[in-house]
């Protein structure tokens, strides 16, 4: 308990120190920078301005209330990051979750880390931290990549190195920036997963891409069903639902008993065919005129 007070303490103090203006903080050189870069600085929320890099433009307003629920009863655990732009004014680099929620619960300030930083190793540091989150949808994530190659000239291998993913993993994820904005769209608002639309992405007319995008949603197709389709207008130039095959109905316990003492007998594996009014069929198979006249000596024999 007495070292959350001392952070407290510290955080309070360092927030004294920013706002005398004769300690404006502008650089790494500047005179007590190394006070303040990198450690928990507690700063007002009306100092702080939204950021514009931010990739995430979707807010799931019940999840904001729990969180802001979470924080009412806990405080903020982890800090917000900003970079500073003048005095007593600063810039959200990440945390938007966390200083939307505060603010809705009434707190005046919020702890954060301060970053001295430019315009672009804003856009990169907002992006890259975007990108490590579980909950953005897919398309998010592409726009972040497609921003980072646009804005940051970061190639894919570089990007790799700086988010940790495959090279492979990313291409894929920009490869949905190919798909229809209304499908893409439908992939933000959950009504198809990025299998679904790593599977349209072999559709280029985007006519045929929306019409399989309506019948997913209207036929409530799987992912492997939405493969089949793809794979099936490749084929036929047509969109519809491939035909499943009827499931083959399981074999009664007094079948599948049976089954090894029969091919034991026959000397070879057999199949067995039941359907489920009780009927079936044995299946002795054989492998030249020998085996046959084998198999049918074996009959004749055990029927004397």
């Amino acid at each position: 308990m007495a070292k959350a007070t001392k952070k407290q303490a510290l955080g309070r103090g360092l927030s004294a120190l920013l706002k005398d203006p004769s300690n404006d903080i502008k650089s790494v050189q500047d005179k007590n920078a190394d006070k303040v870069i990198g450690n928990i600085v507690e700063l007002e929320l009306d100092s702080i301005e939204m950021n514009p890099f931010q990739p995430r433009t979707n807010f799931n307003e019940e999840s904001l209330r729990e969180l802001a629920s979470s924080i009412k009863e806990l405080g903020v655990i982890q800090p917000i990051t900003v970079r500073k732009l003048e005095f007593e004014k600063y810039q959200l680099v990440s945390g938007e979750r966390r200083f939307r929620a505060s603010k809705s619960i009434g707190l005046k300030t919020i702890p954060a880390y301060i970053r001295i930083a430019n315009d672009q190793e804003s856009l990169e540091m907002a992006l890259v931290e975007n990108i490590q989150r579980q909950d953005l949808d897919p398309i998010e994530i592409a726009l972040s990549y497609q921003r980072l190659i646009d804005e940051i000239q970061l190639t894919q291998e570089q990007m790799s190195e700086r988010v940790g993913k495959k090279r492979s993993t990313i291409a894929n994820y920009l490869r949905l920036l190919k798909l229809d904005p209304i499908i893409q769209t439908g992939m933000r608002d959950g009504f198809l997963s990025m299998g679904h639309g790593r599977a349209m992405i072999n559709i280029e007319d985007p006519t045929i891409q929306l019409e399989i995008y309506e019948t997913i949603l209207t036929k409530k197709l799987s992912v492997r069903d939405t493969e089949a389709l793809v794979k099936n207008y490749n084929e036929t130039k047509e969109v519809q639902v491939p035909t499943k095959k009827a499931a083959t109905p399981e074999l009664p316990k007094y079948v599948k008993k049976g089954m090894t003492a029969f091919s034991e007998y026959f000397g070879h594996k057999i199949d067995v065919k039941a359907s489920s009014n009780g009927k079936g069929k044995i299946i002795i198979p054989f492998h030249s005129e020998e085996d046959f006249n084998r198999i049918k000596k074996l009959v004749e024999g055990g029927s004397k």
